[in-house]
């Protein structure tokens, strides 16, 4: 199993590409924390029967195990998740938009990180394929045309929050790296949901949300039970089994699956077929994760 851990990863970042592109659509009429808070509850309260019992993994915890616990659930659990939900908000989901094409920059913004925080130093060859994946991610959404821009005049908020999205996505990834080291995968998941629920609570209360709880209706709540036990905690689960088993300048690339599955999304749902140069950019991205895979064999 060990040489598939960056199959962990994509398999991870397509599942979120279902939540976003389908699920998360249907709960456009809640507000972005409560819907945060909730989805986050209903996981770290379905885990911890298994995991609250862990409390001696968890009280052998050092000061910087619990610093990059509580960078997972800012970047990741609540800033990350916050502002690409608003981001999509903004621009009705219209899914090959500019809060795609921002989202593309969080390889960058975690490579970066990676270097000065974990200290990682790829082989230049690593980057070269890093690049041609992000190329490739580009010409597989958009093709030769520009990005969709035309989301009325909330366009530049969308951005923003986009921008925003893919520094903490890319940070989150760092984290959860350095997170990782002393704990298992399966631990991990637990705490990064719980504290991150532990947050929405705070938020959710202090801007007096909490109260529309009672209004989420039942068909939305079954969208959060889906959430929860597919492309929740399942998708943290394999994301961090093999996140632990590989550098998070890799497991960054190997995150591009979520446009690509997004992109066969769009054709299955809303029956938008690729052109030849989208499925040359679907060719581009595939070959060049499969290259970073192969430089984490040959470094393993």
């Amino acid at each position: 199993m060990e040489r598939f851990s960056p199959l962990f990863v994509v398999l991870a970042a397509s599942l979120w590409a279902v939540d976003g592109i389908v699920l998360r659509p249907e709960l456009y009429s809640l507000p972005v924390a409560l819907v945060v808070f909730v989805e986050t509850s209903i996981v770290a309260l379905l885990l911890t029967p298994v995991f609250g019992r862990q409390w001696k993994n968890i009280r052998a915890l050092k000061g910087k195990d619990w610093l990059a616990f509580l960078g997972v659930a800012v970047f990741g659990g609540v800033l990350g998740t916050m502002a690409i939900t608003k981001a999509l908000f903004y621009v009705d989901f219209v899914n090959l938009s500019i809060v795609v094409l921002i989202q593309k920059l969080q390889p960058v913004f975690a490579i970066i990180l990676a270097s000065f925080l974990l200290k990682e130093r790829p082989p230049l060859e690593f980057f070269f394929w890093a690049a041609l994946a992000v190329l490739g991610a580009y010409g597989m959404t958009f093709g030769f045309n520009l990005p969709n821009l035309d989301t009325g005049d909330k366009t530049a908020a969308a951005a923003g929050y986009a921008l925003l999205a893919a520094f903490s996505f890319g940070a989150s990834t760092v984290f959860s790296k350095r997170a990782l080291r002393r704990v298992n995968f399966g631990l991990a998941t637990y705490l990064r949901f719980l504290l991150t629920a532990i947050m929405m609570g705070v938020i959710v209360a202090a801007t007096s949300k909490i109260s529309l709880i009672s209004g989420i209706t039942a068909g939305q709540m079954v969208i959060f039970l889906f959430i929860a036990l597919i492309t929740g905690g399942p998708a943290i689960f394999l994301y961090y089994y093999g996140l632990k088993r590989i550098t998070a300048s890799i497991a960054t690339i190997c995150e591009l699956a979520f446009p690509l599955t997004a992109v066969f999304l769009e054709y299955l749902l809303h029956d938008k077929i690729l052109n030849p140069v989208q499925w040359l950019g679907v060719v581009l991205l595939f070959a060049s994760i499969l290259r970073v895979t192969r430089i984490r064999l040959r470094e393993a």
